[in-house]
């Protein structure tokens, strides 16, 4: 689903496994971030909502309205 996009919008910041590895300043790579949430699912911001090539991630009304139009 990453694809060539950006995978650091799909990390959860709330999640604790972020916040311990405090990824904010420590962004980890992108086969790391791979790894991680392959493994820790609740990583992932959710929810996940794909239309064509477009994705929606975590709770964005506004992107969400733009999605079904």
């Amino acid at each position: 689903m990453i694809g060539a996009r950006d995978y650091v919008p799909f990390l959860n910041s709330r999640n604790e496994l972020y916040r311990e590895r405090n990824m904010a300043e420590k962004t980890p790579s992108r086969e790391e971030a791979v790894r991680l949430m392959s493994k820790n699912p609740n990583l992932i911001k959710r929810p996940i909502a794909v239309r064509g090539d477009e994705i929606v991630l975590g709770f964005d009304v506004t992107a969400y309205m733009r999605l079904v139009k």
